[in-house]
């Protein structure tokens, strides 16, 4: 008897204990994830909330880096603030704004501000990047050579994707062609081709008027190719931009963003520099002060660097931009 007791006093506890830890067991603590938010002076993407729609580019404003595009699924106008450290996708590699052409059609990474409206944006992807990155091409299924049109599948390079059928792809007097990284044309163009573009709107609805279609991948790669170069040389005349995370005395701390990576892969403790506070447009603002390198640590896709100046500059607040630049000794 004194046994069946136990056994049923030991089954009553341990009931108890589980039902108390439904109540407050480890799946109740854990902490639930932190909310991202667009914030002054972080690099920060929201990807738990974002929209990613086609649009074709209206306008541009390089001194405040605003600017609108047009939602090509239902015509609506969007008014969009680039974020400083925002991935700027061209030509199948990174870029700035001033080598997106007002109506070219891209997709627009967007998230909302205070007042839940979707005006930051933190990327801009061609159309060559997108179908680069994926590895995808539009499969040629028909030509009409007098309308100079031409109907594919969009899809993964050996097929076993598809993403869209019926795209058609439209060309006019502008459209330009390449092959092995040469100038080609219309006729040269057959079914089975794989074709990537570059594309704008016309204004409304969703089209696709090509500016440069790419027969081969050895053509889009020589675009890139060249258009790395631009990059490099515009980083290496300009300076890698960055975040000031902290400015005290001849301590200045920076988180550089990724887009400057050919200067930043160079840094290495001691590295002499020199840097200068930028403003909203991301140009340098001030005179730039010479200092070293103290301490380098990678953030992800962005790099922290602790850097030790010649003297103090005024100009460096926290959450404001700066300019980077590699030196040699007495530069």
């Amino acid at each position: 008897m004194k046994t069946k007791l136990l056994l049923i006093t030991a089954s009553t506890l341990a009931l108890a204990l589980i039902c108390l830890l439904g109540d407050t067991g480890t799946a109740a603590d854990a902490p639930a994830k932190p909310v991202l938010k667009i914030t002054p002076g972080k690099v920060i993407i929201p990807f738990d909330k974002m929209q990613r729609p086609w649009g074709e580019l209206i306008s541009i404003d390089l001194q405040t880096r605003t600017g609108k595009f047009r939602r090509e699924n239902t015509d609506e106008v969007i008014t969009f603030t680039v974020m400083p450290y925002a991935e700027l996708l061209h030509h199948a590699t990174l870029g700035d704004l001033q080598d997106f052409r007002i109506g070219e059609r891209a997709i627009f990474r967007l998230h909302e501000n205070e007042k839940g409206e979707w005006v930051f944006l933190t990327y801009i992807q061609d159309e060559m990047n997108m179908m680069n990155g994926h590895g995808e091409y539009f499969f040629v299924e028909e030509i009409d050579a007098k309308a100079g049109k031409i109907s594919t599948t969009w899809a993964k390079g050996d097929l076993t994707f598809i993403r869209e059928k019926g795209v058609v792809i439209e060309t006019d007097k502008e459209t330009r062609f390449w092959k092995a990284g040469q100038p080609a044309q219309f006729s040269d163009i057959k079914k089975g081709d794989k074709l990537r573009t570059k594309t704008h709107g016309i204004g409304k609805g969703k089209v696709r008027m090509a500016w440069e279609i790419f027969l081969d991948d050895e053509s889009l790669n020589k675009f890139r190719t060249e258009q790395k170069e631009v990059h490099a040389q515009r980083i290496l005349k300009e300076g890698a931009p960055g975040y000031v995370d902290e400015a005290n005395g001849s301590k200045l701390v920076l988180t550089l963003f990724n887009e400057g990576e050919d200067q930043v892969n160079l840094l290495k403790k001691g590295s002499p520099i020199k840097v200068a506070s930028a403003g909203i447009d991301r140009k340098a603002s001030s005179e730039s002060i010479a200092g070293k390198v103290i301490s380098i640590i990678k953030v992800g896709k962005q790099t922290q660097v602790t850097l030790e100046l010649e003297k103090q500059g005024d100009g460096f607040k926290p959450t404001s931009l700066a300019r980077l630049w590699i030196t040699s000794k007495g530069n």
